[in-house]
């Protein structure tokens, strides 16, 4: 359970944490299994001289969009496609949301960009996102993929590339790999991931990033080299479902993280993302909490809701739980916390 302490800036979970070529628009395509770092990533880049100007469009597993509103207020264009994957529900809804950038832009309604971030879902498979701009002239004589970019997390990737194929195929398609997380693991765990992705992509270059820190060009710099053939269609995991828990009223963390605490240590390797912004009793901003299988990031609540939404709603993306007994779970803890 998390120790709280004490902060000048008055908050109980510390400091409150606030290239174009020819006439076509650069786009990056970043991928990587569910909970690898790619919000985290983004964010460090959007926050970056070399991410301005930037469009971002966010895909997500999940009926409630989380990521988007991390990452909505670093970028000059943030778009949240609608529930499920862009590889197998909104392919379409990505060339509208493209073709509206395009026309926006235009008009002046939106600021604008110079290239445009596509930030897929855990569970996508990237090659219908990169058949889309091969095959969709108009859309292929306006934009042009420089980068497809995996991350894959040191602290789980190896587990995800062994039971997921949608993993293995974002590796084996990107023209660049991105270990995240390097600072959560032993050094000697690095190399041993390196070599799988080396096996996987052999062509590909490794980066490695610590507490989500990168050189920014390596996420816009366009990448050399014959793109991967497309390998067979993934599907995704049997099992693997998405819902969300809200909540209007206020709520206690002891309460919530020892519900947390009691889902992993019963069901941590079938949970495999939770995500979401909590309305936390004594705090002014929302608290984001994170939690990929066995592993709690550190809650970091912001310095203000970024709309007027100000319920906590967590996004839980997991293999063979039900929503029910999570729900039965959440309610149980908090009863017995009133007492």
């Amino acid at each position: 359970m998390l120790d709280l302490f004490p902060s000048r800036e008055a908050s109980p979970f510390g400091r409150r944490q606030k290239r174009e070529r020819g006439a076509r628009i650069p786009v990056t395509v970043v991928t990587g299994f569910l909970g690898a770092g790619k919000t985290t990533l983004l964010r460090r880049f959007l926050a970056s001289p070399e991410g301005q100007g930037t469009a971002v469009i966010i895909n997500e597993f999940g009926a409630v969009g989380i990521d988007d509103v991390l990452v909505r207020d670093s970028a000059d264009e943030t778009i949240l496609l609608g529930n499920g994957c862009v590889c197998c529900i909104t392919r379409t809804d990505l060339q509208v949301a493209l073709r509206r950038l395009v026309f926006d832009r235009e008009r002046g309604t939106v600021p604008r960009f110079a290239r445009v971030v596509i930030e897929t879902s855990g569970l996508a498979d990237p090659a219908p996102i990169l058949q889309t701009f091969s095959t969709d002239r108009a859309l292929g004589g306006e934009f042009h993929i420089d980068v497809v970019l995996a991350v894959v997390d040191a602290v789980n990737g190896g587990a995800a590339l062994d039971s997921a194929a949608e993993a293995r195929k974002q590796v084996i398609l990107a023209d660049r790999l991105v270990i995240s997380k390097t600072d959560l693991v032993a050094p000697d765990a690095i190399e041993p991931l390196t070599r799988r992705l080396q096996q996987l992509n052999p062509r590909a270059a490794i980066d490695i990033a610590i507490g989500g820190e990168l050189d920014p060009n390596r996420v816009i710099e366009p990448a050399t080299g014959a793109r991967s053939g497309f390998v067979a269609e993934a599907e995704h995991s049997d099992g693997i479902a998405s819902f969300v828990i809200e909540q209007r009223q206020p709520i206690e963390w002891p309460a919530f993280s020892r519900a947390m605490e009691t889902l992993i240590a019963l069901r941590g390797p079938d949970l495999l993302r939770v995500k979401g912004l909590l309305d936390i009793a004594g705090c002014r901003g929302p608290v984001v909490v994170q939690y990929v299988q066995h592993l709690a990031h550190p809650p970091v609540e912001l310095a203000s809701w970024p709309d007027q939404n100000r319920d906590s709603r967590v996004v839980f993306i997991t293999r063979g739980i039900l929503e029910r007994d999570v729900r039965a779970l959440f309610a149980a803890v908090q009863a017995l916390a009133k007492d």
